[in-house]
């Protein structure tokens, strides 16, 4: 049985403003991007190898985090959640681990409303960057 533990949405931009509109919408729903992982240049730079440009950010919302936290101080492992951006032939991917998954790894039944409180704004940022594409075509 298949498990889906992401939500993605492939929009039509160029790499580099796909990373900047991600961050602007992460920003617009509470998340601050907390690290920021060019995987691209780091295997090009440690192993001599090429892929496509792709990005791992780092993204937390505070509020929730805190939230989380005090329900389970363990959950931290699991955190931030991880939002990806990948160049594709035709504009980029956007995928963000879908956060009812780390609520279901924890077993802990308190920390649902929070998990769906942030697979909800998540979500809205995966809408977010559909939507300015859709507008501009």
């Amino acid at each position: 049985m298949d498990v889906a533990y992401e939500r993605s949405v492939t929009v039509a931009l160029p790499y580099a403003e796909a990373v900047t509109r991600t961050r602007e919408a992460l920003a617009e729903q509470g998340f601050g991007v907390l690290s920021e992982i060019d995987v691209q240049a780091t295997l090009r730079e440690k192993r001599g190898l090429e892929m496509e440009p792709y990005v791992i950010l780092g993204a937390c919302n505070p509020e929730l985090a805190h939230r989380a936290l005090d329900i389970d101080r363990s959950i931290g492992v699991l955190l931030p959640c991880n939002v990806v951006v990948s160049g594709q032939d035709r504009g980029a991917k956007v995928q963000i681990l879908d956060p009812l998954i780390m609520a279901a790894v924890m077993g802990r039944e308190e920390l649902q409303p929070i998990a769906q409180d942030a697979a909800r704004r998540l979500q809205t940022v995966l809408d977010t960057l559909t939507s300015h594409t859709e507008e501009e075509t």
